[in-house]
Formats: C-alpha cells, sequence, structure tokens
C-alpha cells in the first residue's frame, strides 16, 4: 500500500529541508531536564500520538503541558493510548502556539482534471466536512507549472486575506507544493496553520501520501516509520488472504469509519476516493484496493471476508473504481455479486444503498449480472458509467450518508 505519514515524520525529515516553518519539538527518549529547559522557554507544551489516525484532539490524546512533570506523564499516557483502534507509534512534544488565525490547506491529484488541485481555507483546526464551500478555494494546477505565489495570493484574496500576511503565506504555500510535487506525494494536509498575532506562521498539524510507485518518492532516502497494528479478525483475515497469490491485490488499511464499505479498485484511484470520502463525511471502513485483474475466484473470496465482517453493519455498498485496462468486468463483478447473495443466504438479509461506478472490458455484461444479484436481494442501487468521474460518484455515496444521518437525527428528535 502507499506509505503515509502523520506529523511527527514531517517535523524530523522534511520541514527544515522544504523551509516550511514548524514549531519547536522533542520526540522520545527525552530528559525531564531538557523538558524543564523547553517549557520554561515556550511556556507551554502540546503532547501528541504518533499515530495514523486522525481526531486525535477528540479521541483524548491531544494533551497541553505547562511542567515537565506533567509532560513525562503525559508522555508516557499518550504513547500508550489507542486512538480510533491504532497504536500510537510514540509520543512526542511541541510548542503551543497561540493563533491569531488558523488555515487550512490540502494539495491532492483531482480525477477528472487528472491534475493536481490546492485547497485553502482560513476555518483551519475545524473537521473538513464542517466547513462550508464558501469559506473554501480550490486551484487547479498544472502539473509541469505547480503553485505560484500569483495563485496563491489570488486565493487568499478571494477569501478576504489582504496585505503582507497575504504575501508570507503565499510563498510558504510555494513551498508545499514544491515538497508535494519533488517527493512523489499523492496527497498531503496541512490542518491547521496557525499564524500569530505578530504574523509567524506555523504548520501545526501534518498528513501525507506517498504513490509507492514514483521513483520521487522511492529515491527520498526516508526513513519510513513502522506503526504497531491492532490487527482485527479481518485484517488478519484479509492480510493472510493476500499473501496467498499475487495474482489480483487483496489490501486494506483501517481507517475506523463504520458507514461506508468501501471494495475499490486501482491504488491512486482507491486513494483519491477515499479522501473525497473522509472529506465529505462519507466515513469510509476502511482503505482497499482489490485491482490487478483478480481472477474469479481470488476476488469472491476477497468480496466474501468484506461482506463477512462488514457487510450487516454498514449503512452503504460502494463498488468503485477508474476505467479498468486489463481487468475484465463481467468476471469482477460475478464474483462480487456471487459473494454478495451468499452473505445474505447465510446471515440473512440487509437493506442497504449501493452506488457503484466503473469502466472497462465487458462492462456491460458485468453491470446486467451485478444488477440482477441486486434486484433479486431488493438492495436500491445506482450504476454510474465510465465517464462520470470518481470523485462525484464518492461525493454521491457520501451524500446518500449525511441524508441518513440526518433522517436519524430527525427520528430522534
Amino acid at each position: 500500500m502507499n506509505p503515509r505519514i502523520g506529523e511527527l515524520t514531517f517535523l524530523e525529515q522534511l520541514a527544515q529541508r522544504y523551509k516550511l516553518p514548524v514549531p519547536e519539538f522533542l520526540s522520545e527518549p527525552v530528559s525531564q531536564s531538557k523538558l524543564k529547559e523547553k517549557l520554561e522557554q515556550w511556556g507551554a507544551g502540546i503532547v501528541k500520538p504518533d499515530v495514523l489516525s486522525g481526531k486525535r484532539g477528540k479521541a483524548g490524546s491531544v494533551i497541553k503541558v505547562e511542567k515537565e512533570h506533567e509532560a513525562l506523564k503525559a508522555l508516557r499516557e499518550v504513547a500508550a493510548t489507542e486512538v480510533n483502534g491504532m497504536q500510537p507509534r510514540a509520543a512526542y512534544i511541541v510548542q503551543s502556539v497561540p493563533a491569531d488565525l488558523e488555515i487550512y490547506t490540502s494539495i491532492g491529484y483531482n480525477s477528472h482534471s487528472l491534475s493536481p488541485a490546492f485547497t485553502v481555507s482560513l476555518k483551519g483546526g475545524m473537521d473538513v466536512e464542517s466547513i462550508a464551500d464558501k469559506h473554501k478555494v480550490t486551484v487547479p494546477l498544472n502539473v509541469f507549472q505547480g503553485l505560484n505565489a500569483y495563485q496563491a495570493s489570488e486565493a487568499l484574496n478571494t477569501l478576504g486575506l489582504t496585505g503582507k500576511l497575504n504575501s508570507r503565506l503565499s510563498m510558504v504555500f510555494v513551498n508545499l507544493w514544491d515538497m508535494f510535487i519533488s517527493t512523489g506525494m499523492l496527497s498531503c494536509e496541512v490542518n491547521p496553520w496557525r499564524v500569530t498575532k505578530s504574523g509567524q506562521i506555523f504548520v501545526c498539524d501534518f498528513k501525507a501520501t506517498f504513490d509507492e510507485n514514483n521513483f520521487k518518492a522511492k529515491d527520498l532516502g526516508l526513513h519510513w516509520p513502522e506503526y504497531p497494528t491492532v490487527e482485527t479478525k479481518f485484517e488478519s483475515e484479509m492480510n493472510a488472504w493476500a499473501a496467498s497469490s499475487h495474482q489480483g491485490q487483496a489490501h486494506v488499511s483501517p481507517l475506523g469509519g463504520k458507514k461506508i464499505l468501501p471494495v475499490l479498485f486501482g491504488g491512486g484511484a482507491s486513494t483519491i476516493i477515499i479522501e473525497t470520502l473522509a472529506q465529505l463525511g462519507g466515513d469510509p471502513i476502511f482503505l482497499s484496493d482489490f485491482g490487478g485483474n483478480p481472477p474469479y475466484e481470488r476476488m469472491k473470496k476477497t468480496a466474501a471476508i468484506c461482506f463477512d465482517h462488514h457487510l450487516h453493519s454498514c449503512e452503504l455498498l460502494l463498488l468503485l473504481g477508474g476505467k479498468a485496462n486489463n481487468t475484465l468486468i463481467d468476471e469482477t463483478f460475478s464474483a462480487i455479486a456471487d459473494a454478495l447473495q451468499e452473505c445474505v443466504d447465510a446471515k440473512g438479509p440487509v437493506n442497504i444503498p449501493v452506488v457503484v461506478g466503473r469502466g472497462g472490458a465487458h462492462l456491460v455484461q458485468g453491470i446486467e449480472i451485478l444488477k440482477k444479484t441486486l434486484d433479486n436481494l431488493r438492495l436500491p442501487h445506482v450504476i454510474f458509467g465510465p465517464d462520470t468521474p470518481i470523485t462525484l460518484v464518492a461525493e454521491y455515496a457520501a451524500s446518500i450518508v449525511r441524508q441518513g444521518d440526518k433522517q436519524a437525527k430527525g427520528a430522534r428528535s
């Protein structure tokens, strides 16, 4: 799977290299005397877990400290506390930065334009899905020309930020782009940039996903962190199945979600789909990649494992991928349909919507096979063809989940 990093790896290995301003930090092992020295300089520090999970603050694992004994205790506790089912690799402490302004930015690939895009909002620090469209600006980028200071400045102007701070932010946003394109990233997010009253700018949280097939990522010389895993029965079963054959991929990476069961195809496409779902409140259960032209039996068992563990607890089934070059869609959909039917026969009926988007050889035959099973199981479904961008299909799936949440809240009230 595509490697990911969190804030600590960024602080240690990338920030200085690409001239991105960050607060001071200390990572374990750290002495009490060093903690005391730094806390006296900073006034306060923030203890965080090095874990590949969002919403660390909501999980209670981000702790503000002012004294060294508080910091030592927090570092021990945070390092030992699971965050959304994931075990931290370590704990670290960063300088507390009082913010006069918080800013959100992200860079990722848009599957519709087949090019990167830069997004910025002056509402940083909030959940991304909570930021209204009117408070965000997205700038499509030419992959060869990249982001320049003028484009960044215009985006900030649109949001109402002018003056010297606009100019300084525009320059560091260009440095962020330079890092993105130079390292082979698929996506990166800063949430938030914190700006002090004196106008100092700091990157205060960071995460990124790299393209494992991009030579730039391979030649970085980064020390890729190994994060401890707490494997569920589902992960253990899928990992064993993935290792049993190299014909057809069967890769999953848990995300801690509960709502959308994503059966996805294509490494880069899968990442874009999951990013879209996560940003729009889709709450995907895991990141998956089931491409690589899997034969019928391979795909059927892969789908059966997913359905056995998650079909009866999810809120929506998403079958989505880009236009396949080599995968036979009728064989793939036939395997998924048979696995779906057998799961329902064995464990009872389900009543969830199904959203499908795919393209490739034998697509019409594959849709006919899948639709017959969905009709037989009386599952409401919407099927998109290859002309619809995968991001729009993902947006549609997320909107169904959000609508279901609103209806549930209305029924409770």
